[in-house]
């Protein structure tokens, strides 16, 4: 019987324990060469947008096959698709249909990022932007260390204020929305950069020694939310795929910047290939840019966990 979810079916935050469980299997798949995982592809539609497609899997002892697909289309309700199937006997395991998988998995990578990344100790956490990514960035946090308070800065009062409210009572700790970026990030241990800004909302002056900090938003070099030089002060910058990294239609935010070079596979520092954060005092980045395939293993194990 091939499962059909929704949006609906996904509410809330409960399955961000399977999720993180599901990415982090995919990493260390990855860190094997198990892991089937190709850049994004466009196929363009002139004067409306572009269908995009990640398709992806493992393989080893249960193979997975999948794909998503979104669109970029002007106006309306936007969607996706995910479908997986079993790659040993050509099942279709289920499909699910809407934005929350997406995000779910994004904030898993998030998170994942964030237990092998941030210091054991943070218990702090800025929050930058107030959409749905930076609510999975926010419960991922919370699912991978012991929080105990978070700050959320966005430029609409409104929505930074809902944020807080939803938040905290989703996680059972302490959110409070304010009024500037500085003052969401200054004390942070773990920053979480959501948002839909082209220029840089913070720097590296504004950030504490031994902060982390997870980029969501736009990362190409005419858009991008963070100053190059976190990039400079952090002593490890990893990211899900350097594949993706240099494949995106607009050259990625650190080319030509003297730091593309130095950003690692997260895959390889979670497999124990490459060591992570040296010391309390590292500042560390992660650039999060969708690895294809962990839609894919989230979904499979959202379904296998009903």
């Amino acid at each position: 019987m091939t499962i059909i979810l929704s949006d609906d079916d996904l509410q809330g935050y409960a399955l961000m324990a399977v999720a993180i469980g599901a990415v982090e299997k995919t990493f260390l798949a990855r860190a094997r060469g198990e892991a089937v995982s190709p850049p994004r592809h466009h196929v363009s539609f002139p004067g409306r947008g572009d269908l995009v497609f990640t398709v992806g899997g493992v393989l080893g002892e249960r193979p997975l096959a999948g794909f998503r697909v979104y669109e970029t289309f002007e106006g309306g309700e936007h969607s996706q698709i995910v479908a997986v199937w079993s790659a040993d006997d050509a099942k279709l395991k289920g499909l699910i249909v809407g934005q929350r998988l997406g995000a779910l998995r994004t904030g898993a990578i998030g998170g994942l990022a964030i237990r092998h990344l941030s210091s054991p100790e943070a218990r702090i956490v800025g929050v930058l932007g107030s959409g749905l990514q930076a609510r999975t960035q926010l419960a991922a946090a919370a699912a991978v260390r012991q929080i105990a308070a978070a700050r959320v800065y966005s430029r609409d009062e409104a929505h930074r204020t809902a944020f807080a409210a939803e938040m905290q009572r989703a996680l059972g700790i302490e959110v409070t929305p304010v009024a500037s970026a500085q003052q969401a990030v200054g004390d942070a241990d773990i920053v979480l950069c959501a948002t839909s800004s082209p220029r840089p909302v913070i720097s590296a002056s504004d950030l504490k020694p031994g902060a982390h900090v997870n980029t969501v938003g736009p990362k190409t070099i005419d858009a991008h939310e963070l100053g190059l030089d976190i990039a400079g002060a952090a002593s490890l910058i990893a990211t899900d795929s350097l594949e993706q990294t240099r494949a995106y239609g607009a050259p990625f935010f650190l080319d030509g910047s003297g730091h593309e070079g130095r950003m690692v596979e997260l895959s390889d520092i979670v497999a124990g290939k490459r060591p992570g954060r040296a010391s309390a005092d590292d500042t560390t980045l992660f650039c999060s840019v969708g690895l294809a395939g962990t839609e894919v293993a989230v979904a499979a194990s959202i379904f296998e966990s009903l």
